[in-house]
């Protein structure tokens, strides 16, 4: 046999496995968006509910309330987000606002909003240069010893809310069943092309993620931007300290808030995550930290999360397709990927999340779809990751150690 009969042979047969490759993933990618489906008629069920016994409260029934700010940084719209806590409609709160030196600059707009907003109680707490892998965690282990409340607000500086939002958020904990709340989130983009699709993908694809989870298995974990809690809850899991040696703090509270015994929910009221400009290399940098960060979190879900994208399979039979002939079937499997991701758009994206550009830009969404499954690919690759001006790596567990300051393990002597 020649060689060139062999190479003649071998490039049908490739192609004829690629193109299964993308039957397959077009089947695991429609059953995804049917899943999807599925858990937002639910979500939206339950929403309506828990909408009506949160207004049903009343307001003698609400306890004081702490809502803790971590501070790292400017950022777009810092101000109008901090000053979106200062407008809650809600009897009795305090916010506390955690830094590691006065030099912050997020400080100074701080500082402003709360001069604006004398009648709410807020404070700063400074922590120093911290001593434990995660900074967050060592900041906001110091902002809630000096809360004498029991019930927390956890949210990022990136988040803006409504004035309901924690009369929203809190009724909920009232149950002592109840540990944790957290809230999904709608992406707010900057004016670059590189965030739009970043925001369609907190939008549409974290939704997506989340309501599926929910519907599969109950929540199990928690959502960084926002959440709410009780004391008892943390003093369970042995302190908000035994979040410190992760990354991923709040994937890791919600979980062992759960294993704890106690429920935790998926809120109705939905928050902005406003994003900042930044460049291309470093909006996908930050990507890739968030996808290797659930790789270690969750790694059997990571894994399978490559089943339940739809474009790069669409991409594939396009080709397939084409160098076998067969031109009309690998149009018609990327037209399916496309009219699947624009679908989940318009449903997730505007149905649940009311982002109204997840409604115009449907069509742009497939390219994040792409882009995403990239980005999931590059997650496999090394352990080392760059966040809030450090380089870390990721270790056994999920667990992270900066390069270049020495830490403590916040959790070495628990259990």
């Amino acid at each position: 046999m020649s060689p060139v009969f062999t190479a003649a042979a071998l490039v049908p047969l490739l192609l004829k496995i690629v193109l299964g490759i993308s039957i397959l993933g077009t089947v695991s990618s429609t059953v995804f968006l049917l899943m999807t489906l599925l858990a937002t008629t639910r979500y939206r069920r339950r929403a309506q509910t828990d909408q009506a016994v949160a207004s049903a409260t009343p307001v003698t029934a609400l306890p004081p309330v702490t809502i803790l700010k971590p501070l790292h940084g400017m950022e777009a719209e810092l101000e109008q987000n901090l000053e979106s806590f200062f407008q809650q409609d809600y009897p009795d709160y305090e916010i506390i606002f955690g830094a590691r030196d006065a030099e912050n600059p997020a400080l100074q707009i701080a500082e402003r909003v709360r001069v604006r907003f004398p009648n709410v109680k807020s404070s700063v707490v400074l922590s120093g240069p911290p001593t434990w892998p995660n900074a967050k965690v060592f900041s906001l282990q110091k902002m809630i010893a000096e809360s004498t409340r029991s019930y927390f607000i956890i949210s990022d500086s990136d988040v803006g809310v409504a004035t309901d939002f924690l009369r929203n958020t809190i009724p909920p904990l009232l149950d002592p069943k109840v540990g944790l709340i957290t809230c999904m989130y709608r992406g707010i983009p900057a004016s670059d092309f590189w965030s739009s699709l970043e925001a369609l993908g907190l939008s549409v694809e974290m939704c997506s993620g989340v309501m599926v989870a929910d519907m599969l298995e109950g929540m199990r974990f928690a959502l960084g931007p926002a959440m709410a809690t009780r004391r008892d809850a943390i003093d369970a899991i042995g302190g908000i300290a035994a979040t410190a040696d992760y990354y991923s703090d709040d994937f890791e509270l919600g979980n062992r808030i759960w294993t704890k015994g106690y429920n935790v929910l998926l809120s109705h009221h939905i928050v902005n995550n406003v994003l900042t400009p930044r460049s291309p290399m470093r909006t996908l940098g930050d990507q890739l930290r968030w996808m290797k960060s659930t790789r270690y979190s969750r790694p059997a879900g990571h894994l399978g999360t490559g089943l339940t994208f739809a474009m790069p399979f669409g991409l594939l039979g396009l080709v397939a397709g084409a160098g076998l002939g067969h031109f009309a079937l690998g149009v018609s499997l990327f037209a399916v990927a496309f009219a699947n991701r624009a679908l989940q758009s318009m449903v997730v994206g505007w149905g649940i999340a009311r982002d109204r550009r997840a409604l115009t830009l449907c069509w742009l969404y497939p390219l994040r779809d792409l882009v995403g499954s990239f980005i999931w690919l590059g997650s496999y690759t090394s352990r080392r990751f760059y966040w809030r001006g450090e380089t870390y790596r990721f270790g056994k567990g999920g667990r992270i150690t900066p390069e270049h300051r020495s830490t403590e393990s916040a959790t070495a002597n628990m259990r």
